[in-house]
């Protein structure tokens, strides 16, 4: 019988195994509300010291972790590849993305949080000095998903420190062995132990890491972070939420289809398809329908799946959870019931002791069918003909998702126009999940894919409070507005608004282009 990912041993450990293997690698406690509330008072006590480090105190402690991470990959990679059974180079990626964060938000939380000067756009306000400043939450509570342990659980959390904050990471329940490992390198780096904490165990203890916190960064299904999002409502605290996708790719009649097809099954099998910006649903034009199945077909029989004992000795490695198996041999089982034929594989994988699932093509597809409009979280390639651009993307858009979407055309021009139409918040031409290492570029969901976003200004700023602060530079004992009204003031005030906003005052006040228009209209928009 398959063992899953992490049981729980009565109410204060998780057991961690394998799943590629079945076999145990370790263990974690699980704190309750009170060890979680605890961890919040240590957290507040040690905030406003890192915060008062400045940025540029706070970045000497990221480029010596950036350093030091990538002194101790080996010991990360054989952690993570255990308690994710992913290929070594799945594992490889897990951590480019925090080497790079950490780079970026050293270089960067400065310039996107600098306080600002805020011109005067009123008469009101003249004589006044007017700045906005950004300041830290104080405590953030970051909850992050299984299939990305670091990039995603830390990843969040190095722009939550840099703007200075103090975080509590709670884990997946799933793999909460490797962030302990970059929890010790923080330490060793000079972060205050009480900065970054890790509560592990499951649904209980992330409610509880909620209850606490000052702000939420999620990243799960979208009926967690419905849960979460309605939580954290009651508290009257900020959530940023990056929920479920269903990204599509669109291949158009003009595109590289070699290059299409690469990208469809690296895209939809990468982690064994365990990723957020997966792609899970193909429309490709009639003329080059045909090609582009069968140079998908033949990648994907060409895929290496197993137990990744070594570098390059597997293509496809392990399903996570055991009910995830279940989701995607569900999705299969109801596409085959309703008409569509399984090209390549289409089965778990039963003959060992981990968890598999065959890399997948399926042909003959619709919208009816749950591979085409539920997530799927694995190694499944669904192809559905279509007739033209329009046609594939208005079916691109029948989606309560909206996370990622991918575009193949040799067009470029032609491909960015349509990624405009895309209703998706992040969306590639000629690409995919190369948006995780824009940082500079926001990344994030709409419709139920998600609320806020990753990267860029707003990536770090949503970990702050926004503060502004007026300044009188003179002051007089009384100004005109202030008590006792006086009826000879009172209408002179009321001319002056008149003069200002009214129909007259705002033809004077056009720029000479704008005036001449709007006295041939007789008004003004």
């Amino acid at each position: 019988m398959t063992v899953t990912s992490a049981e729980p041993q009565g109410p204060a450990e998780l057991v961690v195994v394998n799943p590629a293997t079945g076999t145990r690698i370790g263990a974690a406690p699980v704190l309750d509300a009170a060890e979680v509330a605890a961890l919040a008072e240590r957290g507040r006590e040690a905030q406003p010291a890192w915060q008062a480090l400045g940025f540029e105190g706070r970045a000497v402690v990221f480029r010596r972790m950036q350093r030091w991470m990538a002194d101790h990959a080996d010991e990360l990679l054989e952690v993570v590849q255990a308690e994710t059974g992913r290929v070594f180079e799945d594992s490889v990626l897990e951590l480019a993305y925090p080497l790079t964060a950490l780079g970026y938000w050293a270089d960067n939380a400065a310039k996107h949080l600098r306080s600002k000067r805020i011109a005067q756009t009123s008469p009101f306000v003249l004589g006044k000095k007017l700045r906005a400043h950004y300041v830290p939450h104080g405590l953030v509570g970051i909850i992050a998903p299984w299939n990305f342990p670091i990039t995603i659980g830390f990843g969040d959390s190095i722009p939550a420190l840099a703007a200075g904050n103090a975080v509590i990471l709670k884990p997946s329940e799933i793999t909460p062995l490797s962030i302990e490992i970059v929890r010790r390198g923080l330490i060793e780096c000079g972060m205050p132990r009480a900065v970054f904490q890790v509560a592990t165990g499951a649904g209980e203890t992330g409610a509880a890491v909620v209850d606490v916190a000052d702000m939420v960064m999620f990243t799960g299904s979208t009926a967690t972070g419905r849960k979460i999002g309605a939580q954290a409502a009651q508290r009257l605290i900020p959530v940023s939420l990056e929920l479920g996708g269903k990204d599509p790719m669109i291949v158009l009649a003009d595109a590289n289809i070699e290059r299409a097809a690469n990208l469809a099954v690296f895209g939809a099998n990468v982690n064994s398809g365990q990723v957020c910006l997966s792609t899970e649903r193909f429309y490709v034009e009639a003329p080059v329908y045909d090609e582009f199945v069968t140079r998908v077909v033949a990648k994907v029989e060409a895929l290496r799946q197993g137990v990744p004992v070594a570098p390059g000795a597997v293509d496809v490695g392990a399903i996570i959870t055991e009910a995830q198996v279940g989701i995607i041999d569900a999705q299969v089982r109801d596409a085959e019931a309703k008409g569509a034929r399984v090209l390549v594989g289409g089965k778990p994988v039963t003959d060992g002791p981990g968890r598999f699932y065959q890399p997948t093509v399926l042909v003959g597809v619709d919208h009816s069918m749950t591979c085409m409009t539920e997530e799927t979280f694995g190694p499944l390639i669904p192809i559905m003909r279509v007739a033209d651009a329009e046609e594939a993307l208005r079916l691109a858009n029948d989606s309560k998702y909206g996370l990622a979407a991918t575009i193949m055309t040799r067009d470029r021009k032609r491909g960015e126009q349509l990624a405009r139409r895309i209703e998706a918040g992040s969306v590639s031409v000629n690409d995919m999940l190369t948006h995780c290492f824009a940082l500079g570029l926001p990344m994030g969901g709409v419709k139920t894919s998600g609320i806020g976003t990753r990267h860029g200004a707003d990536g770090i700023r949503k970990f702050c409070k926004k503060q502004s602060v007026l300044v009188a530079r003179s002051f007089p004992d009384r100004d005109v507005h202030f008590y006792p009204t006086d009826a000879r003031i009172s209408p002179t005030l009321l001319k002056a608004v008149q003069l200002l906003y009214g129909t007259a005052g705002r033809v004077a006040n056009l720029r000479p282009r704008a005036r001449l228009a709007a006295r041939k209209i007789g008004r003004i928009d």
